[in-house]
């Protein structure tokens, strides 16, 4: 079995193409279903955010090749996409997906977002039934590994998400957000934690538009704000300074012919709109209209790479502690690939207790209850003793990963150390990892995955 992982993310691939393979929430289950229904994939999962579309899979073998998926699944040429894919296999994969969960690998580094995200795609994955004991391990792993990261390292200590780094750059364009009126389009997780940053920044009149009305009204009873019916949404927009949207519309929803009637309407006075949504609200023709200025998701990364700076020392402590949490993962599935022969010789032995028991019964004859459970009680604890220091040598082989060794110690036992999932399972449930069915904090996969996508 082999781990691999492809995809695309804000460093690899413009919006322009991240867009065309984003996958919504809705769309989600059906798409892992569809890439575990490719041959030779044995689990999977998808993660997509507003900055990366990732599949991860255990599949049969090297040559299951997971990157025709993407442009077939969207009708897309694979060369448009090939050269902005990375590609990560077994241990890479591993730390991969550790650094993702940990926000490492996030355009704001420490951004909290993410390992909820993840959380999410885990669950759908779940509920699809296209996970199994592989990728239970490895994400539960990584659950409580970012978990570590969190409360181990300064790189969550302030508060820091897209959401606050568009602020931020509004906060740049403006010089004060004090009396500004912000039109949040959206009601989303993303919105509201803008909508937090605003307030805090002094912006003035709040204004909230969602297709789902309840929503919007739930976000606007909390910031004071004022909803707006999504069907007034381009009479409204007028009004605003700034406007930040985050919807999961498929198409643009802010089009050029609404940036004139925004202008004349406003007699000109410039808008800035904030667009952290993938695929992009607003249409870049937008932002060649005097006076209407567009910024999208990539138009943030300079203003992340200043927190990044910021943040430089917390990073490094985190990747350090993030590489240990890898190599434990390593050394306990090391652990988990050696169970078969532990089993096959822990098999074989009882073979060889209960034959020699059928052996001697004639000589023994009629014994009571207690005398058959002291019997028994001897020839298990003997094979038991016999079988530790082999048992011991097998673990050590593994640990280590001393494949000759662990060779030599099989033949010489006539055992195998091949794949067994029933195994390994067995080897998991013994403490190996974490509950199934919890994540890294204790809670049910489904309760921890309430985060949203931008």
């Amino acid at each position: 079995m082999t781990l691999t992982l492809i995809g695309v993310n804000y460093k690899t691939a413009p919006i322009e193409l991240r867009e065309r393979i984003a996958i919504s929430r809705e769309e989600l289950p059906e798409t892992t279903r569809a890439l575990a229904a490719m041959p030779g994939v044995l689990e999977c999962m998808i993660v997509s955010t507003c900055n990366r579309v990732e599949l991860l899979a255990a599949v049969e073998g090297p040559g299951t090749d997971l990157v025709d998926f993407l442009p077939r699944h969207f009708g897309l040429e694979r060369a448009l996409l090939e050269s902005h894919i990375y590609k990560k296999r077994d241990r890479d994969a591993v730390q991969h997906v550790f650094r993702v969960a940990a926000s490492l690998d996030s355009m704001v580094v420490g951004e909290p977002q993410i390992l909820g995200q993840v959380k999410e795609a885990f669950a759908v994955a779940r509920a699809s039934g296209t996970v199994a004991g592989q990728l239970e391990h490895l994400l539960q792993s990584a659950f409580a590994a970012a978990k570590k990261v969190r409360s181990e390292t300064e790189i969550g200590s302030s508060s820091v998400s897209i959401a606050s780094v568009a602020v931020d750059l509004a906060k740049q364009i403006f010089g004060s957000l004090q009396g500004r009126t912000v039109f949040l389009v959206g009601a989303g997780k993303m919105s509201e934690l803008a909508a937090r940053h605003l307030v805090q920044q002094g912006a003035g009149a709040i204004l909230v538009s969602n297709r789902t009305q309840d929503r919007a009204r739930r976000m606007a009873e909390e910031f004071q704000g004022r909803v707006i019916p999504f069907e007034q949404l381009y009479e409204a927009a007028s009004e605003a300074d700034i406007v930040i949207s985050s919807t999961g519309a498929p198409h643009p929803i802010f089009r050029r012919e609404h940036g004139q009637a925004f202008l004349h309407r406003r007699r000109n006075r410039p808008m800035f709109f904030i667009d952290i949504a993938v695929p992009r609200d607003v249409d870049p023709a937008m932002g060649k209209l005097e006076g209407i200025f567009v910024y999208d998701i990539d138009d943030l990364q300079a203003v992340a790479a200043a927190h990044l700076a910021e943040r430089s020392r917390e990073a490094s402590d985190a990747e350090t502690l993030i590489a240990g949490e890898v190599e434990r993962f390593h050394e306990r599935q090391r652990t988990v690939n050696v169970a078969p022969a532990i089993v096959a010789l822990q098999r074989q032995a009882e073979e060889i207790r209960l034959a020699e028991l059928k052996r001697v019964q004639a000589r023994l004859g009629t014994l009571s209850a207690e005398q058959v459970a002291a019997v028994e009680a001897l020839s298990r604890g003997l094979v038991n003793k016999f079988l530790h220091p082999p048992m011991q040598a097998l673990k050590q082989a593994a640990r280590e990963g001393n494949q000759v060794r662990l060779d030599a110690l099989c033949e010489a036992w006539q055992v195998s150390a091949g794949a067994d999932r029933e195994a390994e399972r067995a080897v998991l449930a013994s403490g190996a990892g974490p509950k199934n069915g919890e994540n890294a904090e204790g809670a049910t996969v489904s309760e921890a995955s309430a985060e949203t996508r931008p």
